[in-house]
């Protein structure tokens, strides 16, 4: 039989020791959705389910070195970008993308754990608007993420303010804002909005963020419309979020093998 390649998308994130998100989430959604995931660690943490207890960045050429090893061997098809860590890996990151501006980037800007604690300072707040947005084919944060990044109180307008920044697209989620429904919308410089309702699961899921970018990243990597990716990613999250688990005392775990253990039980 012969091998077929298969797209490989780089993660660059930080470590969860819980592995409900990070490396980990990356790592298991990417090899669900059939890529190889090439990964570059930019932080250690010390976390639960329950909340990020100590962040530890790692020396900012020590992530360089990461991932020019990987660039010298690998061809990467797609790069997912999470939890950074510090302004100094965001500018190694950011130098990095412009060396490689055909490469689509995908970035989740985690700004806090759910447990509260804070993962971005405000210079690494600048550096991530300054360094990688202008070099970002789509970035994901959820409404309170997208509405510290740009100060502004409207989604819509957060989304525009990104855009004018250099990214070509936005997709804010909505599982913090209000309603029966979760309301995902993804914004594009030239076309209107399109949202997506989804139905509201009960509690809350510690790596949600990763899990969709990490799925848009698989889908660019697979050469999919961006549109389409969106859509497809939207759907496996949602998925493995109803198939969630609660293994320890916080959030609950999304499944992102949920089909392999479904196909098992038939």
């Amino acid at each position: 039989m012969q091998n077929i390649p298969k797209p490989i998308v780089l993660s660059i994130a930080g470590h969860d020791p819980s592995g409900g998100a990070g490396i980990q989430a990356d790592i298991e959604v990417l090899a669900a959705l059939g890529c190889h995931a090439a990964t570059a660690i930019s932080c250690l943490t010390i976390q639960d389910s329950r909340n990020v207890h100590e962040l530890i960045p790692l020396q900012s050429a020590l992530l360089t070195r990461q991932v020019e090893t990987l660039l010298t061997d690998y061809t990467i098809d797609a790069i997912k970008i999470g939890l950074i860590g510090s302004a100094d890996a965001a500018m190694a990151i950011g130098k990095l993308l412009r060396q490689h501006p055909h490469i689509p980037v995908v970035l989740d800007p985690i700004l806090a754990a759910g447990g509260g604690t804070e993962l971005a300072s405000e210079a690494l707040l600048q550096a991530m608007l300054e360094e990688i947005i202008p070099h970002t084919l789509i970035t994901t944060p959820n409404s309170q993420e997208a509405r510290r990044l740009t100060r502004r109180p409207q989604l819509e307008q957060c989304a525009h303010d990104l855009i004018s920044r250099g990214c070509q697209a936005v997709l804010i989620t909505g599982t913090h804002e209000a309603g029966t429904d979760v309301v995902n919308t993804l914004y594009r410089q030239d076309a209107p909005p399109h949202s997506k309702h989804w139905p509201r699961l009960e509690g809350s899921y510690h790596g949600s963020g990763c899990t969709i970018a990490s799925a848009i990243a698989a889908g660019l990597a697979k050469e999919l419309p961006l549109v389409v990716a969106v859509s497809q990613a939207q759907q496996f999250t949602w998925d493995s979020l109803k198939a969630g688990w609660r293994p320890g005392k916080g959030q609950q775990i999304p499944d992102r093998l949920y089909f392999i253990e479904r196909d098992q039980l038939v």
